[in-house]
């Protein structure tokens, strides 16, 4: 009997029994059914904001500003390395440049493959000249010890290598030239041994004449006082 009484109660009570609590008019219009294309009206997902525009008051950290400093000496350390470098390459293609420059020079001071003169055996004689003039000159005055073997080692070189000596002469012209002074003095220098050599010259051929004049008369009288011994 009292079965039958709650079955009957069970089937006729008007109210719903809920397994959740009963949904809002927000939640309601917020759900969307799986099968609905329609987009929502309102979309309660946060929207995040823009991460390109930066706080106002944003304040730098201790690490970004020793990131800043950090920077900072990398380029001054790469500005004085990349210095470093320039000076280190120009320091090189100078010392390239003056080597090349000394080869250059004292391969055009030997003379020519074209002509006959040898400098090897000529240097060995301008050598053996200047020592045997030191010799000659070992007993005598500080000037002539210091000028004679100068001036026989020269005259020697003239004679045996003069193309090679011609090349020299050239070069210290042509360092001469950059000093005014020093090419001023070599030029009176050179005048007055040209000078002095041309008048040594005309005086040994004058004499040359006076002893050949000499000779002849000696020579005619010698000729008359035999013809009169006759």
């Amino acid at each position: 009997m009292a079965a039958a009484v709650s079955a009957g109660l069970m089937l006729s009570s008007t109210r719903n029994a809920h397994a959740e609590e009963p949904l809002s008019d927000d939640t309601r219009l917020a759900r969307k059914p799986i099968y609905d294309d329609t987009p929502l009206s309102h979309d309660p997902t946060p929207t995040p904001s823009d991460p390109s525009t930066p706080s106002q008051d944003y304040r730098p950290t201790p690490t970004d500003r020793l990131a800043g400093q950090i920077k900072h000496a990398r380029l001054a350390f790469y500005g004085q390395a990349t210095k470093a470098e320039d000076a280190v390459n120009n320091a090189l293609t100078k010392t390239l440049d003056l080597e090349h420059s000394f080869t250059s020079t004292i391969r055009g001071l030997a003379p020519p493959k074209e002509s006959s003169e040898k400098l090897l055996p000529g240097a060995i004689y301008v050598l053996v000249a200047s020592m045997a003039g030191s010799i000659v000159t070992r007993n005598r005055n500080i000037l002539l010890r210091g000028t004679v073997p100068v001036f026989v080692g020269l005259g020697v070189a003239q004679a045996v290598i003069p193309i090679t000596m011609g090349n020299v002469g050239e070069l210290v012209w042509r360092y001469e030239k950059r000093f005014p002074a020093v090419a001023d003095a070599h030029l009176k220098t050179r005048a007055r041994i040209e000078k002095f050599i041309d008048t040594g010259k005309a005086h040994t051929q004058m004499s040359f004449y006076r002893v050949q004049d000499t000779v002849s008369e000696a020579r005619e009288k010698m000729e008359d006082w035999v013809k009169k011994g006759k």
